[in-house]
């Protein structure tokens, strides 16, 4: 009796697709985006999707739940059955959203395991058509601001581009009311408007608008110029702060507790995905930098911008009412 239970048990750890090395995954498996689709991370996610088919053997379905500056999708990704069918690809905001709105629905280093890293990206500060045609660089735009009212968007609140739109106005002494959106979408849909002044942006998402002129790139945060906007500066080479500094991620997640055998194949798919040169191809293309991470790094990096995110939080009395 003891060895036919043994046995039994035995067959059904074989037969489990979450627990056996050879049958995961033997159906789609779908990644969550925690912002609307046409953002920057929506399009990252999609790269590392179309990358990791082929080496999964099964389709990867991209779902999009914006809300509450990524909290509504990463709380549900972080309470999903965890079997590798469901996982999570993120950005910064991932460690940001929680601290800034004072809220925690998950814990971002320990309710999630780490595949790895995708690549990182610098955000511009972009200017649409409620500004004059004419302002066409920093400088210019300094000097029409002073004394007006902007209204500059962000992506979400508490994300880089939250905070780093009140670090421009507070350096640069002028006045704006900061809107937060629900993704890189909507926000760039009221630029291109007129509804609000401008904001930061990424290249994955409104380079093509950058491109065409329809918005215009005046300052670059990070510590090197984006490839495709050369001839804009830096903001701190323009006499901003190194608070501007503050450098990112896009990278896939898997709740905690996901079985080793899983996480081992998820991170190996990702990884051959991550070096493929279609990847770093359409990663350039949309001024992205690829910079794989292997999961201990990309947590150890996760852990890290958290501890710098709260210390810049309290800085900036950056918190919102949830």
């Amino acid at each position: 009796m003891h060895r036919r239970r043994l046995l039994g048990l035995a067959a059904a750890t074989l037969a489990s697709p979450a627990l056996a090395q050879g049958g995961y995954p033997d159906r789609p498996v779908r990644f969550i985006v925690p912002f609307p689709p046409g953002g920057g991370t929506d399009t990252w996610a999609r790269i590392a999707a179309e990358g990791m088919q082929p080496e999964l053997g099964q389709p990867i379905v991209i779902e999009n739940r914006g809300g509450a500056g990524g909290l509504v999708g990463t709380e549900a990704a972080a309470k999903v059955a965890p079997d590798g069918y469901t996982l999570l690809f993120t950005i910064t905001t991932h460690v940001q959203t929680p601290v800034v709105m004072r809220r925690f629905p998950y814990d971002p280093v320990n309710d999630f395991a780490p595949i790895g890293r995708l690549g990182t990206t610098s955000i511009t500060f972009v200017v649409g058509p409620k500004v004059p045609a004419g302002i066409t660089t920093w400088p210019a735009f300094a000097a029409w601001a002073k004394g007006r009212d902007l209204s500059l968007g962000n992506y979400a609140p508490g994300s880089t581009g939250h905070a780093f739109g009140m670090l421009l106005v507070e350096e640069a002494g002028l006045q704006a009311e900061q809107i937060a959106y629900r993704g890189e979408t909507p926000m760039l849909q009221d630029i291109l408007s007129g509804a609000i002044h401008g904001g930061f942006h990424s290249m994955a998402a409104a380079g093509e608008m950058m491109r065409a002129g329809r918005v215009r790139p005046l300052a670059t945060a990070g510590d090197r110029r984006i490839p495709a906007l050369g001839e804009v500066p830096l903001l701190k080479e323009l006499g901003f702060s190194a608070r501007f500094s503050f450098g990112g991620f896009s990278g896939l997640l898997a709740p905690a507790r996901t079985p080793q055998p899983v996480l081992d194949r998820l991170t190996e798919a990702f990884r051959i995905a991550a070096a493929k040169p279609e990847t770093h191809r359409r990663l350039l293309a949309v001024d992205t930098v690829p910079s794989y991470q292997d999961p201990a790094t990309f947590k150890a990096q996760i852990a890290r911008n958290l501890r710098e995110w709260t210390e810049i939080t309290e800085k900036l009395n950056l918190t919102i009412d949830s």
